[in-house]
């Protein structure tokens, strides 16, 4: 006897359905065919105990399941749901008339519990635009799967309770989510809060120019200076996530099974900090089943690289083209997966080996020459791709001893927002540039022009300043998100004298 039960693969972000067929005939074997890794093949073990410990039973037949398609490969523990109730509706154990309905996913414990799976999302997503009616998977899921509008999901706790839902008509609860009062529900509780941040206001005005605008953004200052703490509440400014935004991040996370129980979806921006011994696969994704990689779980969010050139620099090399590009393909022999990666990059650094500047008084100072040495093992072209340069100076004691709370995150986000907002009517007509960071030449060009007496200064400064070339783009980009900040139609003069002073890393000799 032959019966069809559907499943679910995920390859990048996207899920593929698999349709499992078991066929029940005389003679004795258990053959699973359709490139199963290992995972799978000993999934017959954990069935055949769970079943055993439900009162049910893998017959003494010839039993040959098939995972179509064929020719694509499958792997993971998320079969074993799938593949039990298909032997069990096959052998006549159960009734099961509507079951081609129904998606099926789960990890079997040997008692029958299920365990979650990872994609949960993406497979939902899959689900619904295929037409099925249910998603039945392990509660631990249900409402990262509920998210999904027009598809009835079932969190299920053990496998009897499916065989009772299709063998006696037991009915199991659809789990609902209002998606958008869950969305909403988190957007203004930001878990670190820029109030908390003694002194430091120029620092905290570089950070909402970076945030305004999607650039990139560079600390470099002594330990203790507050880099990591300003990096940290970097998030809590950046425009609230849209719905789309956040289905997008969620799926992500999703894929690696970092969705948490209790929140279907996720409304917080996020944020990434790998440490420095982090391998070129584990920063941009890869693998021989590829996995997203820190840049694409940090998409729509922060990704922070602490003490930037302890990164080995090939690992920060890899991350130049996502960088460009906000994507990163990964190309296997018989497939190749996309991963979005559309992130804000935020690094700190100290400025010498030491930790301190060129400074008599400092603890532990460096020459020149040995800072630049050290500053060097970050390539020109990653810098290229960063926009601001900040120095973070240690705050002074009258600062710290200060009770008084700064601005609030709140209060710097609603600037933020209102200066997107002008960037996203301004690249409206553009698909792939959302705001100011983004721009192209061309649009530099059509969106940053300067007065002649903008234009003068920004010549002067350049000169003297001994700004190399790559900063003009940059100081054009930097300037006109100040502009937005300020309503301002035009670059002026002010704006561009703002923007020169967050290139440090450009000057000649800024080392002292």
């Amino acid at each position: 006897m032959l019966k069809k039960v559907f499943g679910s693969a995920v390859f990048g972000v996207e899920a593929t359905t698999i349709t499992v067929e078991v066929n029940v005939d005389n003679g004795i074997g258990y053959h699973l065919v359709g490139l199963p890794d290992n995972a799978i093949k000993e999934s017959n073990f954990r069935i055949a105990a769970a079943l055993q410990n439900n009162g049910y039973k893998i017959p003494g037949k010839k039993i040959i399941i098939n995972m179509s398609p064929a020719d694509l490969r499958k792997e993971g523990s998320a079969y074993d749901l799938t593949l039990a109730i298909g032997i069990l509706v096959a052998t006549n154990q159960i009734q099961a008339a509507h079951i081609e309905d129904y998606l099926i996913m789960g990890e079997l414990s040997l008692d029958g519990n299920l365990q979650p799976i990872k994609g949960a999302l993406p497979i939902a997503v899959k689900a619904r635009e295929e037409g099925f009616k249910g998603f039945i998977l392990p509660k631990q899921n249900a409402k990262e799967a509920a998210i999904v509008d027009g598809l009835n999901v079932y969190g299920v706790d053990n496998i009897d309770q499916v065989i009772n839902y299709f063998d006696a008509n037991e009915p199991l609860d659809p789990t609902i989510i209002n998606t958008r009062e869950e969305f909403n529900k988190s957007l203004n509780f930001p878990e670190f809060d820029f109030s908390d941040v003694k002194g430091q206001e120029s620092i905290k005005r570089c950070m909402e120019i970076a945030a305004a605008g999607g650039h990139n953004i560079i600390l470099i200052g002594p330990p203790g200076a507050g880099k990591t703490m300003l990096a940290k509440r970097l998030p809590s400014i950046l425009p609230p996530m849209t719905l789309h935004e956040a289905l997008e991040t969620t799926k992500i996370h999703s894929v690696v099974g970092r969705v948490k129980a209790h929140t279907g979806l996720m409304a917080q921006r996020p944020f990434r900090s790998p440490h420095h011994t982090i391998s070129n696969v584990a920063l941009v994704g890869g693998g021989s089943y590829p996995q997203p990689g820190e840049i694409s779980l940090s998409h729509n969010g922060v990704l922070f690289l602490d003490e930037l050139p302890e990164f080995k620099r090939e690992v920060l090399e890899v991350m130049r083209q996502p960088l460009e590009d906000r994507e990163v393909t990964i190309s296997r022999a018989k497939f190749t997966v996309t991963y979005p990666s559309s992130f804000m990059l935020v690094a700190s650094m100290n400025p010498s080996p030491g930790g301190y500047f060129n400074d008599p008084n400092a603890p532990v100072t460096s020459s020149p020459a040995e800072m630049q040495r050290y500053l060097s093992k970050v390539s020109g072209p990653l810098l290229d791709r960063i926009d601001i340069h900040i120095e973070v100076t240690p705050v002074p004691f009258d600062k710290l001893s200060d009770e008084r709370k700064g601005e609030s995150s709140v209060e710097i986000r609603e600037r933020v927002t209102a200066a997107r907002l002008l960037q996203t009517l301004r690249f409206k007509a553009s698909e792939n540039v959302h705001y100011n960071a983004q721009m192209n030449t061309k649009q530099i060009r059509k969106y940053c022009k300067l007065d002649e007496s903008s234009m003068t200064l920004l010549k002067t400064a350049m000169e003297r300043l001994n700004l190399s070339a790559r900063a003009y783009d940059r100081i054009l980009k930097v300037s006109r998100t100040i502009a937005d900040l300020e309503a301002s139609e035009s670059i002026q003069g002010a704006h561009i004298s703002e923007a020169i002073q967050y290139r440090s890393m450009d000057r000649e000799g800024w080392l002292g």
